[in-house]
């Protein structure tokens, strides 16, 4: 792993980290459709490296990722889910050891798939953004939630991007053009 592939993971993970950050995530994948990972690899892009973020890169991360989320991570959160309420004979004690395991290989899936993104954003040949980190953030990740299921965020959905905007700001780096 070269050292820029550890800053985006470490970013993600610091980021992910924060206060209200999972569940603003959550809002956007189960809403708009996005890859958390590849809203993470924007907010990257735009609070760390002063990038910008186009529809067309967008697009290009998330065609090198999809298959994999698609194939893989989304049916293991899938089952996920479906085990914290049923069907029968979950939940019990059995069932909930077996959801914590799947837990940690849909955690092992997406680490895989962060890796792939760090891979895209080590070669992302980008103009530097305006703004500071949060605004470059935001910026970002509004391109990945307009790809995703439709072109104008909800008023609850522009507060999602604003957490992990703001927690990506802690993250981020101040960029003079």
């Amino acid at each position: 792993m070269n050292e820029s592939n550890g800053d985006f993971r470490r970013f993600a993970l610091d980021v992910y980290g924060c206060a209200g950050v999972p569940a603003a995530a959550v809002l956007l994948q189960d809403r708009c459709g996005v890859d958390v990972d590849v809203l993470l690899l924007a907010a990257f892009v735009g609070a760390a490296k002063g990038l910008s973020f186009t529809t067309r890169q967008a697009a290009a991360a998330r065609a090198g990722t999809h298959r994999w989320q698609d194939d893989v991570v989304v049916p293991l959160r899938t089952l996920r889910r479906r085990l914290k309420d049923g069907p029968p004979p979950a939940p019990n004690p059995a069932t909930a050891a077996l959801r914590e395991q799947i837990k940690a290989a849909e955690l092992a899936a997406e680490m895989i798939e962060l890796a792939e993104l760090s891979e895209f954003a080590d070669g992302l040949d980008a103009p530097v953004a305006d703004g500071g980190a949060e605004e470059r953030a935001t910026a970002a990740m509004e391109v990945v939630v307009r790809e995703g299921a439709h072109p104008a965020p909800s008023r609850d959905e522009h507060r999602a991007i604003a957490v992990i905007a703001s927690a990506a700001a802690r993250f981020g780096k101040d960029v003079r053009a």
